[in-house]
C-alpha cells in the first residue's frame, strides 16, 4: 500500500489530502482569511489519525510549489521540508497549474465538452496571468505542452483551444479572450476551479509511479516571475 500525503497552500485555500490504496483519499479543503499556518499541521495529524498511520508510514509527501501566492507557497514548502526531513521521506513537487488541470478533466462540464486541448490561466496579480496549454492524451492525466508562462492577459495563446479554465477568467474576462480567433461556448469555461490537494495528489501519484520523487533538500518554490525577470535581465546583458 502506497501512502502519499499532499499539501497545497499556494492559493487562498488550505488543502491537504492523503491517498489510500483502493479507497477515496482523505481530504481537507477550506478557504482561509488569515493564512493556512494554523490549520495545516493539525489537518495533517487528523488525516494520519483517520488512516491509523504515523508520519513515518508515509512513502512520500507531495507539495504544490506554485506558481501562486508568495507567502502561501513558502509556508507549504517550509512545512513539507520540516515533515519530510523529520520522517526521512522523499518529496514530490507539483506545479499548481498541473494540479488544476488534473482536476479539470474530471469535472462533468469538461467531460461533456469533449475537449482535447485546453488552457489553465490564473490571476498572477500585477495585471498578469500564469497560464499553460494542455492536451488530453491516452494517459490518465493531461499532458502540459511546454512551460508555464507569465504574460499580460491579452497574450494568452488560445488558438485551437477547446476549453478555458482558471481564476483569470473572472478577473480579466474579455482581455483574456483578445487573442481567441473564435468564441468559446459558455459551457467551455470553468472560472471557479482552483488548486486543490486532490489535484496535487493525482499528479504526485503519477510522478511516484515513474520514480520522479526527489530528496527534500532539493525542494524549492516555483517562482515563474523570478525566472521571467532573470531571463529578461540575461537578454539585456547579451544585447548591452
Amino acid at each position: 500500500m502506497t501512502y502519499i500525503l499532499a499539501i497545497d497552500t499556494s492559493s487562498a485555500w488550505c488543502s491537504v489530502a492523503l491517498s489510500l490504496d483502493g479507497a477515496t483519499p482523505l481530504a481537507r479543503h477550506q478557504k482561509v482569511s488569515a493564512g493556512a499556518s494554523q490549520l495545516l499541521l493539525p489537518w495533517v495529524q487528523e488525516l494520519l489519525s483517520e488512516a491509523t498511520i504515523e508520519l513515518n508510514d508515509l512513502d512520500a509527501i507531495a507539495i504544490g510549489v506554485g506558481p501562486g501566492a508568495f507567502t502561501g507557497v513558502r509556508l507549504g514548502v517550509a512545512a513539507v521540508q520540516g515533515l519530510a526531513t523529520a520522517a526521512r521521506l522523499p518529496v514530490l513537487p507539483v506545479a499548481s497549474l498541473d494540479a488544476i488541470a488534473s482536476q479539470l478533466i474530471q469535472t462533468p462540464a469538461f467531460v461533456v465538452s469533449g475537449a482535447q486541448s485546453f488552457v489553465i490561466s490564473v490571476d498572477a496579480r500585477m495585471e498578469e496571468v500564469y497560464w499553460a496549454n494542455y492536451r488530453v492524451g491516452t494517459n490518465l492525466l493531461p499532458q502540459r505542452q511546454g512551460d508555464i508562462h507569465l504574460t499580460a492577459p491579452e497574450s494568452v495563446e488560445l488558438k485551437n483551444i477547446d476549453f478555458l479554465a482558471g481564476s483569470a477568467i473572472a478577473e480579466f474576462g474579455d482581455r483574456l479572450l483578445a487573442s481567441n480567433p473564435r468564441p468559446f461556448a459558455s459551457s467551455h469555461f470553468d472560472s471557479t476551479i482552483g488548486v486543490n490537494a486532490l489535484g496535487v495528489l493525482a499528479c504526485a501519484q503519477d510522478m511516484w509511479s515513474k520514480g520522479l520523487q526527489q530528496d527534500v533538500h532539493l525542494l524549492e518554490p516555483l517562482y515563474i516571475r523570478n525566472k521571467v525577470a532573470l531571463t529578461s535581465a540575461e537578454r539585456s546583458l547579451q544585447h548591452g
